[in-house]
């Protein structure tokens, strides 16, 4: 009887699998159930102000695979009190990019992401009779890369969790030279 059992469990076993990957079959129709939005919010207030307005629009090809473009728009202004002179950067930051995501495993994810961004900005200086310096505007590319998670949330969205890094670092990069962590949200349309 054990060995029924076992054989039994084996055979649907198998046959769940042979299910799933007949469902992933491609059709070559393009699936408007696959298509999902998302990206990232983030607002932060006091000497470091960061306003960042992220929308993204993919499609998931299959269990491993997904792909989409997206804007970028942040606003991020930083005062140094503590220095001399005592001064306020603040920078503007719009773009584009795509992304390449890679699922290994369930829910988990590689992501790479090239971006061209704007940036400009000025400094206020607050000692010394004050005044304004403009810094010029400039295309900054930036390539990033990263790992997250996705934790689902309903049928077809989730809350992503990054940790990412620009691989160029580039000058005026928005990013820096760290590793910075994303939270956002997918939702499938």
């Amino acid at each position: 009887m054990k060995k029924i059992t076992l054989v039994l469990i084996a055979v649907l076993g198998i046959l769940s699998v042979r299910a799933q990957d007949e469902e992933q079959k491609p059709t070559g129709k393009f699936d408007r159930s696959k298509l999902f939005i998302g990206g990232n919010f983030g607002l932060s207030f006091g000497d470091y102000t960061l306003i960042n307005i992220s929308p993204q629009l993919g499609y998931q090809f299959n269990n491993f695979f997904a792909a989409g473009a997206g804007v970028t728009m942040i606003y991020s202004s930083f005062r140094y009190r503590y220095s001399v002179p005592d001064y306020r950067e603040s920078y503007g930051v719009t773009g584009l990019n795509i992304f390449g995501r890679v699922y290994p495993i369930r829910h988990i994810f590689v992501q790479l992401q090239p971006e061209l961004n704007y940036t400009w900005g000025k400094r206020r200086f607050y000692d010394g009779g004050g005044g304004e310096q403009k810094l010029d505007g400039k295309f900054v590319p930036s390539l990033l890369g990263g790992v997250g998670g996705l934790i689902p949330m309903g049928e077809r969205g989730g809350l992503l969790i990054m940790a990412q890094y620009d691989l160029l670092q580039q000058p005026r990069s928005p990013y820096g030279n760290r590793v910075f962590y994303n939270v956002g949200f997918n939702f499938g349309l």
